[in-house]
């Protein structure tokens, strides 16, 4: 949040803002109970739906957040055409690509003027790190930012930046295995019985896949991260299994070596109760870890039958 926040700073009081629908709760909280203090306006809308964000743009846009695959149900946005769009309406376009890493998503590349992280997540890779990053190739933006960072205090520590450099040592060999296990585990999700849908950018029948696939990929192949969402037939289940599982740990967090488990609507997403913007009480989030998928599958197949 500090990374949003501060570029979020070099703007006036009473700027407009859009965020997607399907938002990380921590950035739709920020704009909804903080900067809104500040006189800042925001309306979140489906950024799947490109007219819609053409129309809103019309209406008036500082700062255009998009964040892809979003959080939790894993929604693919159109980089290029978000950006085209926002600078055409005069907007700064931030991308906050924590899910995806640099390692296989690159959105400057794809016009955006900077780009946030949780280093917390992926980049740290070993769940012991808090820290959030911005890069930009806009050297005036770059100025700025150096600025609002060293005058609201927003500074690593020398360990903190220790153990970001050591986490960046192996994302590379990190994400490959993330993402292996993912695939695997999402190719089995599909076929159970208790299992309504499996949110997942690398099903070739999920929403946004060809996007995806254009968008997020390493060494010229196409790899959709280690995230997968998941909804089961009642919000019963959904809580059974977060409780249930062994190997994959309950914890709000994700991107690191250990596989993860959480409720979204009940935990990362709970300030949106009441917003319009709710996650359905039947999604279970993964964080899929570096440990083997078989022993992963086996253990939500124990859970899930439990």
């Amino acid at each position: 949040m500090a990374a949003i926040t501060t570029l979020a700073m070099t703007l006036s009081s009473g700027a407009r803002v859009l965020i997607p629908d399907d938002v990380y709760g921590g950035t739709h909280r920020l704009f909804a109970k903080v900067f809104n203090q500040l006189g800042f306006e925001f309306e979140a809308l489906d950024m799947t739906d490109l007219d819609a964000v053409a129309a809103a743009c019309e209406r008036g846009v500082d700062l255009l957040i998009a964040e892809t695959p979003t959080n939790p149900l894993l929604k693919v946005l159109d980089l290029a055409e978000l950006s085209r769009l926002g600078h055409e309406a005069g907007a700064l376009v931030v991308v906050d690509n924590t899910f995806a890493t640099p390692y296989l998503q690159r959105p400057l590349d794809f016009g955006a003027d900077a780009v946030v992280y949780s280093a917390t997540k992926y980049l740290g890779g070993h769940s012991d790190l808090v820290m959030g990053a911005v890069t930009t190739g806009d050297g005036e933006l770059t100025e700025r930012l150096r600025f609002l960072q060293n005058a609201v205090g927003a500074v690593p520590g020398p360990m903190d930046a220790w153990l970001l450099l050591r986490g960046l040592k192996t994302l590379a060999i990190r994400m490959r295995a993330h993402c292996e296990g993912a695939a695997k585990v999402a190719a089995w999700l599909a076929s159970h019985p208790a299992v309504t849908r499996v949110h997942y950018p690398g099903h070739p029948d999920f929403p946004g896949h060809e996007t995806a696939a254009r968008q997020m990929s390493a060494s010229g192949a196409p790899l959709y991260g280690g995230m997968v969402g998941l909804e089961v037939v009642d919000e019963g289940l959904a809580l059974e299994l977060c409780a249930r599982t062994e190997l994959f740990w309950l914890a709000e967090s994700l991107g690191g070596v250990e596989s993860l488990i959480e409720h979204p609507g009940k935990m990362t997403h709970a300030s949106l109760i009441g917003s319009g913007f709710e996650v359905p009480q039947t999604l279970v989030r993964l964080s899929v870890g570096i440990e083997h998928p078989d022993d992963l599958i086996a253990d939500l197949d124990r859970a899930l039958s439990a």
